[in-house]
C-alpha cells in the first residue's frame, strides 16, 4: 500500500494554470492506470450523481476539466449522449478522443470564460478540478451560466479543506444569490482506496434557478 503519490502532490502544489497544465501533461499516459489502480472514487459516486437527477434525454452535458475522459465514458455507458469535454492539458484530452464518447472535446483554461451559449446545457459536472491547484471559484460563475434553469451543476470538492478554500465562498455567494440552490450531497468519502488515507471528497448537486 502507496501512502502518497507524487503526482497528485505536484498538481495540488502548483500555483497556476501553467503549472497545473505542465503537471498533468507528464501525468496523462498513466493517469488512468494510476488513479483507478489506485482505488479513484470519485468518477464513480460523480456519474451516480449524475445518474441520479439527470435524465438521459435531458439535453446535452458538458463535462468541464473532463481530462482522460473517464466520466464522459462512464456517461455512455449508461446512455448518456452529446457531452462536450474540455481540459486544461492537449495529453489528456488526447486519451479523451480514444475511444470517443464526447461528441466533441477543446483545450480550455478554466480561467477563462466558456465559448459557450448561455442556458445551453442540461447539466454541468467538474470532477477532480476544483480546489487546490486546481480551476479557480469563479469558473462556477460559467458553469451556471451556459446551464439552462432547472439543470444541474454537479462537482465534487476537496473535504478536508474545502471549509478554508475561497471555493466556499462561491459556493455561498451564488446560493445567496438565488442563482442555484443545493439539492443533494454525498457523504464526505476517501478519495482513494489505496492510497492518500487524508485525502477525501464529497460531491454536491446544484439545480440551477
Amino acid at each position: 500500500m502507496v501512502d502518497d503519490n507524487k503526482n497528485l502532490s505536484s498538481v495540488y502544489g502548483a500555483e497556476d494554470s501553467q503549472a497545473t497544465r505542465s503537471a498533468y501533461e507528464g501525468w496523462a499516459d498513466g493517469y488512468d492506470a494510476e488513479n483507478l489502480g489506485n482505488g479513484y472514487r470519485v468518477p464513480g459516486i460523480g456519474t451516480a450523481m449524475v445518474a441520479r437527477h439527470v435524465m438521459r434525454d435531458a439535453g446535452p452535458i458538458y463535462d468541464a476539466a473532463c481530462g482522460t475522459g473517464i466520466i464522459g465514458g462512464m456517461l455512455e455507458l449508461l446512455g448518456y449522449e452529446n457531452i462536450v469535454g474540455s481540459d486544461l492539458s492537449p495529453a489528456m484530452l488526447a486519451f479523451a478522443g480514444t475511444p470517443k464518447p464526447y461528441a466533441r472535446v477543446y483545450e480550455h483554461d478554466l480561467c477563462d470564460p466558456l465559448p459557450e451559449l448561455d442556458n445551453s446545457y442540461a447539466s454541468v459536472t467538474c470532477f477532480g478540478s476544483l480546489g487546490p491547484g486546481h480551476a479557480p471559484p469563479h469558473c462556477l460563475d460559467e458553469f451556471v451560466r451556459i446551464t439552462k434553469p432547472g439543470g444541474f451543476v454537479i462537482f465534487n470538492t476537496r473535504a478536508e479543506t474545502y471549509p478554508q478554500q475561497e471555493l466556499k465562498g462561491k459556493v455561498e455567494e451564488l446560493t445567496d444569490s438565488g442563482s442555484w440552490e443545493l439539492v443533494d450531497r454525498s457523504p464526505v468519502f476517501r478519495s482513494y482506496y489505496f492510497i492518500e488515507p487524508d485525502v477525501t471528497s464529497q460531491v454536491y448537486v446544484f439545480r440551477v434557478v
